[in-house]
């Protein structure tokens, strides 16, 4: 039975020199991006929580590393994170989800959704904002056409 293999991108607190990449490369192949900020991996794994703490135990000596994710989502649509806290904010955060009565990892996640929410939320809230603004001085129609000739220069697409 062959083990399969997980995509995960590893997000760096600064850019790595050729020296760190190649060093890092000797462990395990890593694809770098044009700033050298963010690495892919390839990693062998039974689950994908697996393959994130395999690739931290393996390059994290080697590596700034700030945060490792699942480069796809789960079946249910979710990214796996892994961060590997300071001791001191370790602590505090565990002392916090004891607090709340909750386990660290489901403290995190509850928080990181409900943050995420929030994000969401106020962001559609600029937006209504903004479309009222501009619908203030035009119309619909113009407007509408507006963002018709707007969008592929946004998203990279060829003009329709």
């Amino acid at each position: 039975m062959t083990m399969p293999h997980h995509a995960l991108d590893i997000t760096l607190t600064r850019p790595v020199t050729p020296a760190e990449l190649h060093q890092a490369t000797r462990t395990m192949p890593l694809a770098a991006n044009h700033d050298a900020t963010h690495l892919l991996a390839l990693v062998p794994a039974k689950t994908p929580s697996k393959a994130l703490h395999r690739l931290r135990h393996q390059i994290s000596s080697q590596l700034p590393i700030d945060v490792i994710t699942t480069h796809y989502p789960d079946p249910s649509g979710q990214i796996l994170l892994n961060v590997d806290f300071p001791p001191a904010t370790h602590a505090a955060l565990q002392a916090t989800a004891d607090g709340a009565g909750q386990p660290l990892r489901l403290f995190l996640q509850l928080a990181l959704q409900r943050a995420l929410a929030q994000h969401a939320s106020v962001e559609a809230d600029r937006l209504d904002q903004a479309v009222q603004h501009l619908l203030a001085s035009t119309t619909a129609p113009h407007l509408l056409a507006a963002l018709g000739r707007a969008l592929p220069h946004a998203t990279g697409a060829a003009p329709c």
